[in-house]
Parts: C-alpha cells; sequence; structure tokens
C-alpha cells in the first residue's frame, strides 16, 4: 500500500521541476503547502483517489497545510522521502534538493504539531520477564538464579522480550512462578531441613579442552569448568566428574596418565590422576602376572573396560560454607617445552596424539549433607537485619522484628512506600510460617513463607501504572516519580530501583532534570548497566542467536564451541566498551579494534596472539572494522551450509538503516543451484536469478547488493577470495537502487556512515522501544528527532541517547485510558 503511494510521490516530486502548474505564471510567490498539493494532484491522485483506492490509499483528500491531520501517512512518507527509497528504481527521480525540501516541510509541521500536543502512548502492563526477575532477585535477596531452568522462555516482540503486550501471564506460568518463590525463599534464608539436592553441570561435545578454559581457572590448567554455585547450608557437599565421551561412549585420552584438579574458591580439594597404561587388569597388574595370568587380550579388555569406567571414582566429599562458591574442576596441563614470550604452548598429550586427551564432560554438586547451621551468606546479611532473642511463637519481640523486616524488604520488592494492608498480609503469613512445626516452628520459617507471599504478589511480578483520578480521559499526563524511577531502573539494569533512586522518587526530586541527569550517570556508570548489552543489544544485533546457529560440520569442521564462545565474548566486550568508554554510536561500525583470544585471532589471521584470554588489539585491516566484521554477526546472517546476502542485507536494512523490507509472499520458490546448462551456479548467480521474478525483485534489489559487499566473509566470518569447488573467485560489488556503486566491505562501511542519520535514528528508535517496552508508533517520530537533533553536537554519544530518552515525552508522560 505505502509503496504505491509513494510511487506516486516520487514520479510527481520527479517532475516538479517546475512547482507551478501550467497556465499563466502569477509573480506572487506560491505557498509551499500549495505547491506540494499540486505536486499530488498531478502524480499521485491519479491512483490514490476514492474511486481507485490502489493500496487502499486516498491522497486526494490528505491536507498538506494540516499536515497533524493525517500524520500517521504523512510520517511514512517522510521515512521514504529521508531514506530516498521512492520512488522505485527505474522512474524519474526529483533532484536531491526537491527531496529535502518536502521532506524538511513535512517534518517541521510533524514536529511542530507534536510539541503542542504530544501523544506519549499507553505502555501495556508489564510482567517481569525472565532476565528481569533474576536481576530483582540479585539485588532483593542477593542470590544469582538459574532462571532459565525456573520459568519458561519470554515471547518476544519488536525484537525484544520485554514489550508489555507479549508478557502475558497463564495458569502454568503462575504454577512456575510459585515453585520458583518456593525454592528461592528456602536457598535465601536457609532451610535446615533441606533434604540434598544435586545440580549438572554440562561442558559442550564440541568444546575442544586443549586449552584454559576460563578465567576463573588457575593459570597452568586445561579444559574442564568453572561454576559458581550456591551452597545453601554450612555442611557436607559432594563433587562427582564425568569425562567426555566419544561416540561409542568410551572416555577419550587415557593413554597417558593426565592429573584432575578439583578446586573450590581457588583452593585444591582433590587431585585425581586417571589415565595411563596397565589399567583394569592389565599390563601393569602385578598380581595377575604373578598368577601368569597375563595374556594380551586380557590387557586388552582391561583397557577397554577401564576407557568406560575410568570416571567412576572420580568423586570427592568436602565441607563448604553457606553461600556462593567458586567450584573449579580442570586437569593439570603438561608443558614439554618453556614459554617464551611470543611462543605458543606446546602440550605433552599433542606431542603423543595430537588432540587425543581427555577433557570434562560434567560436574555434579550434590548436598548437604549433615548441615551445620544457616551460615552468615549475604542472603541473609540483606535479610535479617535484626533478631529475635529465643522465645515461644507469637512473642511480641518476634512480631515487630518480623515487621521490620518485610518492610524494608516490601518497599524494595513493590517498588514503592508499603501500606498497613501490605505488612498485614504478609505477617499473616509470617505467623502462619512460624507455627507450622514441619517447617521447624521458627521465626526464620515464618520469614520464609512470608517471602514466598512476596515473590508471587502482582506488585513484584507487575510494572502496573495507573491513571490519576483527576485526569480527563485521553489526555497526556507526567507519570509519577515512583513509575518514573522503575522505568529508569528497568531500562538501564532490567531490575529493581535501588534504595537511592527509590528515595528520590519518594521525596520527588525526579522532577528536577539535573537530579535526573545525575541518577542517569550514576546508573549508566553501575556494572548492572551490563543488562543494555545483554539484554539490549544482544537482542537488537541478533547477538543472542549466537547460541542456536549450528554451521554444518561437513562444510565448516572447524567451527566449534570455542570459536563460537569466542564470537560473542568479542562482541559483547565490544559492545561494552562503547558504553563504558561513552563512544559514539558511529563507532558500531567503524571502530579500528575488536577484542580477541589466541582461537579467534588465529580464525581472523591477527598474529602473534597466545592463550585463552581476550585482550584489546587495534585492526590494521579495514574489511574488520566494525560490527560488519565481526564473525558473530556474520554467523548469525547465514545458513548453515552457506553464506546468505538476503540475510545480511536484511540485517543491515533493519538493524542499521531502519528500512526493513515486508515479509516476503507465500510460496516463494527456492533458488536453483544449477543453471540450464548444468553448470553449479555461485550464489550471486542464484541470487540474480530469482531476481528476475518481478515479486521478489523490488526488495531484493535492495537487500542483495548490501549483502554481496560482506561476501568475502564465508558463513564462519572467516576471510576468503574464492569459493566453491571451482574456487571461483568472490565478486563483492554491489550497486543500490540509486546507481551508487561499491566493492567490498570497507567501501560499504563508507556507505553506511554517509547515511549516519539514518542509522542513529535507528539505534534511537531501538532503543526507545526498549526503554518503553511497546513497540514504535507514527507518534513517537517527532521524540525521535528531538533526541538526534539534541545528540548530534557530542556526536551521538551513548550518553546522549539515553539522557535524550530518559528526558522525552514518551519516557516521562503516559497517554489516559481513552473513554
Amino acid at each position: 500500500m505505502l509503496r504505491t503511494l509513494l510511487g506516486c510521490v516520487g514520479i510527481a516530486l520527479a517532475g516538479a521541476v517546475s512547482l507551478q502548474p501550467a497556465g499563466p505564471q502569477s509573480s506572487d510567490p506560491i505557498p509551499p503547502s500549495s505547491q506540494y498539493r499540486a505536486v499530488l494532484d498531478r502524480y499521485c491522485v491519479t491512483c490514490h483517489n476514492e474511486k481507485l483506492r490502489t493500496a487502499e490509499l486516498v491522497l486526494s483528500k490528505m491536507d498538506v497545510e494540516d499536515v497533524s491531520a493525517g500524520a500517521a501517512v504523512w510520517e511514512k512518507v517522510l521515512v521514504k522521502l529521508r531514506t530516498g527509497a521512492m520512488p522505485p528504481a527505474g522512474m524519474p527521480r526529483p533532484d536531491q534538493a526537491m527531496y529535502d525540501s518536502f521532506a524538511a516541510y513535512l517534518e517541521t509541521a510533524l514536529d511542530r504539531a507534536a510539541a503542542a500536543s504530544p501523544n506519549p502512548g499507553r505502555p501495556a502492563i508489564h510482567r517481569l520477564n525472565r532476565a528481569e526477575y533474576a536481576n530483582a532477585i540479585r539485588d532483593l535477596l542477593a542470590i544469582d538464579i538459574d532462571s532459565e531452568s525456573l520459568l519458561p522462555q519470554d515471547d518476544a516482540s519488536y525484537g525484544f522480550d520485554n514489550i508489555g503486550d507479549v508478557l502475558t501471564v497463564s495458569p502454568t506460568l503462575l504454577e512456575r512462578y510459585m515453585a520458583a518463590a518456593a525454592k528461592i525463599s528456602r536457598l535465601a534464608i536457609g532451610d535446615l531441613a533441606m533434604a540434598p539436592v544435586s545440580e549438572r553441570y554440562t561442558v559442550s561435545e564440541r568444546l575442544l579442552q586443549d586449552d584454559r578454559a576460563s578465567e576463573a581457572l588457575p593459570f597452568g590448567s586445561r579444559g574442564g569448568i568453572a561454576v559458581r554455585h550456591y551452597f545453601p547450608l554450612d555442611g557436607e557437599y559432594g563433587i562427582k566428574v564425568r569425562l567426555q565421551r566419544d561416540r561409542v561412549l568410551d572416555i577419550v585420552g587415557l593413554a597417558e596418565p593426565h592429573q584432575l584438579d578439583v578446586r573450590l574458591d581457588g583452593e585444591r580439594i582433590k587431585l585425581f590422576t586417571v589415565g595411563g597404561k596397565g589399567k583394569g587388569g592389565g599390563r601393569g597388574d602385578a598380581e595377575n602376572r604373578d598368577r601368569g595370568g597375563y595374556s594380551q587380550k586380557s590387557e586388552d579388555a582391561g583397557q577397554e573396560s577401564y576407557e568406560r569406567t575410568a570416571d567412576a571414582g572420580l568423586e570427592v566429599r568436602f565441607p563448604a560454607k553457606a553461600g556462593t562458591r567458586l567450584v573449579g574442576v580442570a586437569f593439570l596441563n603438561k608443558v614439554a617445552e618453556p614459554e617464551g614470550t611470543l611462543r605458543r604452548r606446546f602440550v605433552a598429550a599433542q606431542y603423543a596424539q595430537g588432540d587425543d586427551i581427555p577433557g570434562v564432560g560434567s560436574v555434579t554438586i550434590v548436598g548437604p549433607y549433615d548441615a551445620k547451621g544457616s551460615g552468615e551468606t549475604p542472603s541473609r546479611r540483606k535479610l535479617f537485619m535484626c533478631r529475635p532473642a529465643a522465645s515461644p511463637a507469637g512473642n511480641k519481640d518476634d512480631e515487630q522484628c518480623a515487621r521490620k523486616i518485610l518492610s524494608a524488604l516490601a518497599h524494595r520488592a513493590y517498588r514503592r512506600p508499603v501500606t498497613d494492608r501490605d505488612i498485614q498480609i504478609l505477617l499473616g503469613l509470617y505467623r502462619a510460617g512460624r507455627g507450622l512445626k514441619s517447617q521447624g516452628a521458627s521465626f526464620e520459617a515464618g520469614i520464609g513463607m512470608a517471602l514466598r507471599r512476596m515473590l508471587v504478589s502482582p506488585d513484584f511480578l507487575f510494572r502496573v501504572e495507573r491513571d490519576p483520578t483527576n485526569v480527563a480521559p485521553g489526555a497526556a499526563y507526567r507519570i509519577s516519580d515512583l513509575e518514573l524511577a522503575s522505568r529508569l531502573s528497568f531500562f538501564l539494569w532490567s531490575s529493581i530501583p535501588d534504595e537511592e533512586l527509590l528515595s528520590l522518587a519518594e521525596r520527588g526530586k525526579l522532577k528536577s532534570n539535573e537530579v535526573l541527569e545525575q541518577q542517569v550517570r550514576r546508573m549508566f556508570a553501575d556494572p548492572r548497566s551490563q543488562a543494555l548489552v545483554d539484554n539490549f543489544a544482544g537482542q537488537w544485533l541478533y547477538l543472542r542467536n549466537m547460541q542456536k546457529v549450528v554451521p554444518d560440520p561437513e562444510a565448516f569442521p572447524e567451527f566449534d564451541e570455542n570459536l563460537r564462545e569466542a564470537f560473542r565474548q568479542e562482541t559483547e566486550l565490544f559492545l561494552e566498551s562503547m558504553l563504558r568508554e561513552d563512544r559514539s554510536v558511529l563507532d558500531l561500525l567503524n571502530a579500528d579494534y575488536t577484542f580477541v583470544n589466541e582461537r579467534l585471532a588465529r580464525h581472523y589471521g591477527i598474529p602473534d596472539i597466545y592463550g585463552s584470554h581476550f585482550r584489546r588489539v587495534t585492526l590494521s585491516d579495514e574489511a574488520r572494522r566494525g560490527l560488519v566484521g565481526q564473525g558473530s554477526i556474520l554467523t548469525v546472517t547465514s545458513y548453515a551450509t552457506r553464506t546468505s546476502p538476503t540475510l545480511r542485507g536484511k540485517w543491515l536494512l533493519e538493524n542499521i538503516l531502519g528500512t526493513p523490507p515486508p515479509p516476503p509472499p507465500n510460496n516463494v520458490p527456492s533458488l536453483k543451484d544449477r543453471g540450464e546448462d548444468g553448470r553449479i551456479l555461485s550464489v550471486r548467480e542464484q541470487m540474480e536469478q530469482h531476481r528476475k521474478n518481478p515479486a521478489c525483485s523490488g526488495c531484493h534489489a535492495r537487500m542483495d547488493p548490501l549483502g554481496f559487499a560482506l561476501e568475502n566473509f564465508d558463513a564462519i566470518g572467516r576471510w576468503r577470495t574464492s569459493s566453491g569447488a571451482g574456487n571461483t573467485p568472490i565478486d563483492s560489488s554491489g550497486v543500490l537502487p540509486d546507481g551508487t556503486k561499491f566493492q567490498g566491505p570497507a567501501e560499504l562501511r563508507k556507505i553506511l556512515l554517509d547515511r549516519r542519520e539514518e542509522m542513529i535514528t535507528t539505534a534511537t528508535g531501538k532503543l526507545l522501544t526498549y526503554a518503553l517496552g511497546r513497540g514504535m508508533e507514527y507518534y513517537d517520530a517527532p521524540a525521535v528527532r528531538k533526541i538526534v537533533r539534541e545528540a548530534a553536537p557530542s556526536g551521538y554519544r551513548w550518553s546522549s541517547l539515553i539522557l535524550g530518552i530518559v528526558r522525552s515525552a514518551p519516557f516521562q508522560m503516559r497517554r489516559s485510558q481513552e473513554p
């Protein structure tokens, strides 16, 4: 519909060399609105009139003088004018002055109308999504939970999983919340009656364990896993290690002995030896030899049995204090020759049998056994700000202490001052739990019962903004400081407000722009703002999809979990540097640095990088600069067996330029990999053949050229100059619909940076969508343009965009319910 409209608008503009209608010329200047009305009448109304209603759009009655009356249509027209997307390729086009003139006229009129009568929108009731729930528990109770095992995955809309409209509630989900609340309460309080439970941590079978696997593991270690495990009580715990197996379930790498190191908070608790000859009744069994029972057959059988059971005894029992502890399990690395400054380490096992070395498959932690007490965990210190003296149930001192604890906790959980009714509900649960003999009839059991109720309360699970009683229906109003505090904390931290922010909101201080800016800068500098990388950028740029891609092992045998993890970590560190250093958003495309370890540097062809730890490097290769040179982005925009210029071009249009193509029509034919002569076609030839279909050419003419510029990167981001069995040279040239030609990623980057306003506008719109928890509407466009204009003097730094969003009408205001 819009395409047809804009095609007519573009044709009109193309023909508007003289904007005055034919006939006698007047010396008086024609008002701009009359000029644009003449353009529409002459070139657009022919199709878009009340009779034809082409694309269900009627322009004959659109009022060019009162642009605000048709703002929804004019905003769409404005986007096409600013991007030069219409008229379509092959149609006459106006000069740039006409594009700019008409766009500036519409923009000015729309922005003026929005400033006079803002429409901030009306976000829906917002249920905490899985990430927000986990962060809220962390900040409320000082417990890190595995929310993925407790709660189902959230639905997403507009590219994000924090959109209120799709965060629905079902009976099944409520049951999961209740089960999660019970488990979290037990962990936080420390239930002495808790039965031993086990938790298993697995290592991917595709992870090569030939080097130090984690910064949390000691130097000189190889492979393994480091986990932060929550020990709920002081007591005895057990660790059981299972080694990696091959396809026939044999443990690999047992030809030579290896030492397996088990540590708790960096201190060794057990050193096992696995592997070596003579295991399981073979040649090394002296008793068997003395009886004359040795044979090669018995040795082979014994070794075969050992290779299936070598990890049966890899168990250790140890005492641990309650709280989150670092458990590390890894092999000791055997260095065959000294490490020089620029010399790569050589593992002795690699000399003997290449990469045939054992690895850790899983670590299971079981307990507690013989619990000694609840311990002094960060959670208990946060909860029990007072301790009642030993006394019978129902003592007034007990209840006063319970009231103090629950009031402080509910204040943070509910994100507002608590009422007497709130406290009475929680005290009722406290009394019930305090008297339950099955729960130990203790003060702590009562607090635990009240905590369970709090964690399933709608006041905790939902963010609800209520219309004031004195606001007219459909009117825009400023939200309360408490609501603003919640919007701000869930925007920057994906979590609840802290005490400082809540205190300022309760005192009405957030109305001050100075105070609000101070809080934004404080929160932006806080480590919790890492949520912007994990939850905002991770979804905007498709980084979360990195865990789901599965490149074909036959086409890309070098792809493994080490490379997958390196891709993810590179981009996360890169994005974190963007925020921490408050760089320009434009640096997402143009930064001359990245973060690599040895595995990733080898993949990129960067020399002299050794070890598993990541470090910042300056890029000398123009092609690798910015996001479009990073393996994560290039891999998630490819197919399992090959690159996809269409997916890569679509990613650029959607996430960088903000002009996504429409959904493809139904029954799109698949690409033909061979020509009429039977010759295998290159990807470019396949796409050229596909674009011959008129139904496909319109969108692919915009997407494919952008993607072709990245064809030198294969489907896992490795540089190449040829492809296919015939080593066909890569053609990375492209031509945009407006005739702009370019070659390769470096020239593509220059074209994208020439359209910086489109990129900044797209980033701002995505950030505002995430901040509000709702999709962008036409009435949000003036706010986005204002944020972009005000960020320009700073060079479009991230802090400028974030401050602009927080100051904006959509963020600070809300529209009341329509009658």
